[in-house]
């Protein structure tokens, strides 16, 4: 058997197994979602040891996402030309360095650091991990695997803080213990399964660093501008950022090899709105977790525990029905089933934006469920929908944007609760006074995320089919065009 660390050969693809290739993918997705989740769990103790104030707290999780964001479009375009199996055999390697040395960190510069090192692994293994799933499954089962995907990253949230609080229960550091034997595992189970197999499709050629390094300014810009809504300095980034990725699209439609293809923009109609449809509908359910700690806690009087129990009850359900949301994809246009999914979503933030103070729980748990069921049908089938809508050459820069789909749309989510709370409740701690005023803003912060999530479905429908046998091609089939 062959074994080998950084030798890939694109003619040993076509012997690895799909469902072994699914497996070492699912698993990344696993650990990014488990790190984010339980992490957080334990950010108290971090700002106790380092003696933190909430801002320079809040850069723990930010610096990582602020990495993986800018990372992800340039490390699409490296991942076509130089092996996508080997940029994400790399991400795994930074991966457990950055877990390794986490472990260690004695101050709070280098957990920064080493922390935006983990982004930058992720990034560099989720703008191939798509892809690569994407091309090892036929069209008729390529929902199904992109199900899976999504069913690994839910199980990741769901696992994160109920691990996350067992492991770090005497120090943080035990998670990144546990992350570094994981994808070391992941890293050996990758080498014995993949067998160094290569999925390859661009000569090599030159890359677009310029483009690159504006990408990176103008995305880092965009998302520190969200997270420092409403402040003055946060529109000023903002407003900055979404200059910069006109100047970045500019830029890219004259550059002779261009980081991202623009035409996918201009002329592909299912991928424009199929990513319309992921960042909307990410921006409108993201918060929706952070708005109910808030309720639960705040308003109800939960312990941290028993509110966590209460929300994993959509997360269970979501987790259990990511797959078939993927299955039903193979067999019913894509569209029809995020479509379906959203309008449950819509149902369940409406049921949640009447929250009062002696809601019944059964209103909180349908709501809840609705939610989880509606993700379940939206995830998969619209991660299958955008792989399915470009030409193989193209998978690369495809499944890169489905993860900054996601990362903006949560950037917005955070944003846009953080500006409704500032207005109705104000900037300073909440106290039982405030309790009124924080119901008032749970109330419009869920009517806005209902309407926002409506918007969605116009953008799902909109669409067009998905042609059946996109991904294996080389052209970009008609009902996908503008």
């Amino acid at each position: 058997m062959k074994v080998s660390l950084f030798s890939f050969d694109t003619q040993a693809a076509a012997r690895v197994k799909p469902g072994h290739v699914l497996l070492i993918m699912s698993m990344v997705n696993w650990m990014a979602a488990f790190l984010t989740t339980g992490l957080n769990i334990a950010l108290p103790q971090i700002q106790t040891q380092f003696n933190l104030g909430p801002v320079a707290l809040g850069w723990v999780p930010l610096g990582y996402i602020l990495a993986m964001a800018i990372v992800l479009v340039p490390f699409g375009k490296i991942a076509d030309t130089k092996g996508r199996h080997m940029v994400f055999a790399i991400g795994l390697w930074t991966l457990f360095i950055s877990a390794v040395c986490l472990i260690f960190v004695p101050s709070y510069t280098p957990l920064i650091i080493f922390r935006a090192l983990s982004g930058v692994g992720s990034g560099m293994c989720f703008a191939s991990a798509t892809a690569i799933v994407a091309i090892a499954y036929p069209p008729k089962s390529r929902g199904f695997a992109m199900g899976i995907m999504a069913m690994t990253a839910y199980a990741g949230q769901f696992c994160g803080p109920v691990l996350g609080g067992i492991i770090s229960a005497k120090s943080w550091r035990y998670i990144f213990v546990v992350a570094a034997v994981y994808v070391l595992f992941n890293i050996i189970l990758d080498i014995w399964l993949l067998r160094g197999a290569e999925w390859k499709d661009e000569a090599e050629e030159s890359f677009d660093w310029q483009g690159s390094a504006v990408y990176a300014v103008a995305m880092s810009a965009f998302l520190l501008g969200f997270s420092w809504l409403p402040l003055i300095r946060g529109f000023v980034l903002t407003v900055a950022g979404i200059m910069g990725i006109a100047g970045f699209a500019w830029w890219e439609s004259h550059a002779r090899v261009p980081v991202l293809n623009l035409d996918l923009f201009r002329r592909n109609r299912l991928f424009v709105l199929s990513n319309l449809t992921a960042l909307i509908s990410y921006a409108s359910v993201w918060a929706m977790t952070y708005l109910m700690s808030l309720y639960l806690e705040d308003i109800r009087g939960l312990s941290t525990i028993t509110a966590g129990l209460v929300l994993v009850a959509g997360v269970v359900l979501q987790t259990a029905l990511a797959p078939v949301g993927g299955r039903l994809s193979d067999r019913i246009q894509p569209r029809w089933v995020v479509s379906t999914g959203m309008g449950l979503c819509v149902l369940g933030l409406a049921a949640l934006s009447f929250l009062g103070f002696t809601t019944p729980y059964w209103v909180i748990f349908l709501g809840l469920c609705l939610l989880g069921i509606g993700y379940a049908l939206f995830s998969g089938p619209n991660q299958a929908a955008i792989m399915g809508s470009v030409a193989r050459k193209d998978v690369g820069p495809a499944g890169a944007m489905v993860g900054t789909m996601r990362v903006v749309g949560q950037a917005f989510s955070v944003a846009l609760v953080t500006v409704v709370l500032a207005v109705t409740v104000g900037r300073q701690e909440i106290t039982p006074g405030d309790y009124p005023h924080l119901v008032t803003g749970i109330h419009i912060a869920f009517i806005i995320m209902a309407v926002l999530c409506a918007a969605s479905i116009l953008a799902s429908l909109a669409r067009g089919d998905v042609s059946r046998h996109r991904t294996s091609g080389e052209t970009v089939s008609p009902v996908a065009e503008a």
